[in-house]
């Protein structure tokens, strides 16, 4: 991982870390710049401020709601809700406010170490990420958004791609998208960063894999309704995952995706799911 990354990662941990202005009530930076906000990046700022309240146990599942699109450079408030506090599992609401209104509800449960029962199924088989393409960049051939490039290059978080989703054949077939990521440079190995960071990169694209192909690519519009995950194990990123998504359903311009995460040895890390809302471009 390239020196010259470490910046850009310093700049999103010192985002995620967030002040705290009372028991329950955290104030986040917004990202820089103008436009919409990332969607994974309020949903990692979530992640942060709950695992703020909790005293033990690591982050085990998260469902969230994208209420209103959030703006750059405006902050954001985080106001958490204790709703219980068990002796195997913790529970927390967030919800994110910006300029007065909520924009992102999240609900996150924490579990102690506990030793039970343990199976998964075979990671399939992928090239490994050494030389693959970035994964924006093996897009833009066909979809020519040179001006998302810039914030490919400059994210903290690098994606290969071996597997685009508009590479399949047929209009019929659903779509699939197989992705390596990792993040550039190094951050503290406490288990909110890992979850956070994870978070953060579980939202990356996940929606373009349910994206009609059909679809014309100017004009449109495409966004995360919701997002949920599931850590099977006290989340670690501090190694390539592969992320595998597909999309088995869509109706109404809303398209179900379902994504897996694997650590290169094999081991599921995280499952996902999201249902993005795609619309073509409005008649003139």
């Amino acid at each position: 991982m390239a020196d010259a990354s470490q910046p850009r990662l310093d700049r999103l941990l010192g985002q995620l870390t967030l002040d705290q202005l009372d028991n329950d009530l955290f104030l986040g930076e917004s990202e820089d710049g103008v436009g919409r906000l990332f969607g994974g990046f309020v949903a990692a700022q979530s992640v942060m401020s709950a695992y703020r309240t909790v005293d033990e146990g690591d982050i085990h599942s998260l469902h969230a709601y994208f209420l209103r699109p959030g703006e750059k450079d405006i902050p954001i408030r985080y106001v958490v809700y204790r709703i219980r506090d068990g002796r195997s599992f913790t529970t927390r609401d967030v919800v994110a406010y910006q300029s007065g209104e909520a924009i992102f509800n999240l609900s996150a449960s924490f579990v102690r170490p506990e030793e039970g029962i343990e199976y998964q199924e075979r990671m399939p088989e992928a090239p490994a990420p050494e030389g693959l393409p970035d994964w924006q960049m093996s897009r833009s051939q066909r979809t020519e958004r040179n001006e998302h490039h810039h914030w490919v290059r400059e994210s903290p978080v690098e994606i290969v791609s071996w597997q685009p989703a508009e590479d399949r054949q047929m209009q019929d077939t659903p779509p699939t998208r197989g992705v390596w990521m990792r993040v550039r440079g190094t951050f503290p190995d406490e288990p909110m960063f890992h979850a956070a960071l994870l978070t953060y990169a579980s939202d990356s694209g996940v929606v373009s894999t349910g994206r009609p192909p059909n679809l014309p690519r100017s004009g449109g519009f495409g966004a995360s309704l919701d997002h949920t995950m599931w850590f099977h194990r006290p989340p670690r990123f501090d190694e390539w995952i592969m992320y595998l998504s597909d999309a088995p359903a869509a109706h109404a311009n809303r398209a179900l995706v379902f994504g897996s995460m694997y650590s290169r040895e094999g081991v599921r890390v995280a499952s996902v799911a999201q249902e993005g809302l795609h619309r073509g471009p409005r008649p003139s």
